[in-house]
């Protein structure tokens, strides 16, 4: 196996491990959707003298939803990256995932930069098949 097999195998790891954990943090914002909904559905049950606006309910729905949906859309191409590069198809994907991975930090960030270091070196490109004809064998 020569290092550039090696290197896409283990990117290839790191994407679903990277992957698994931005889906884990992407949740994080379920508990300000919950209160959101909370604030819309049941309002009478804070104690307060007077009722929290509506607007506040929707703004604890909206950026949560909003947050989360971004979240799971990049774990889940970290993931059919992480595929791609173990079959070494969609160069252009896996390049492009791994630009959007850098505003991950820190785990994202280090997993991007060497994802576009390991796929801008010319003996990986090779190992990629261009559209409408076979993978050539890397020399």
């Amino acid at each position: 196996m020569s290092q550039d097999e090696e290197h896409l195998r283990l990117l290839s790891i790191f994407h679903y491990i990277a992957g698994g954990l931005t889906a884990v943090f992407a949740l994080f914002p379920l508990i300000h959707l919950a209160i959101g909904l909370f604030l819309l559905l049941a309002p009478e049950k804070f104690e307060m003298n007077q009722a929290a606006p509506r607007f506040v309910g929707w703004l604890f729905v909206i950026i949560p939803a909003v947050f989360i949906v971004c979240g799971l859309s990049l774990a889940v191409s970290m993931i059919v990256s992480g595929r791609f590069l173990a079959a070494r198809r969609h160069y252009l994907f896996c390049l492009v995932t791994a630009a959007i991975e850098c505003i991950v930090m820190p785990f994202g960030t280090i997993l991007g930069v060497f994802s576009i270091v390991v796929l801008t070196r010319d003996s990986v490109k090779v190992m990629f098949p261009a559209k409408g004809r076979a993978a050539t064998p890397a020399p």
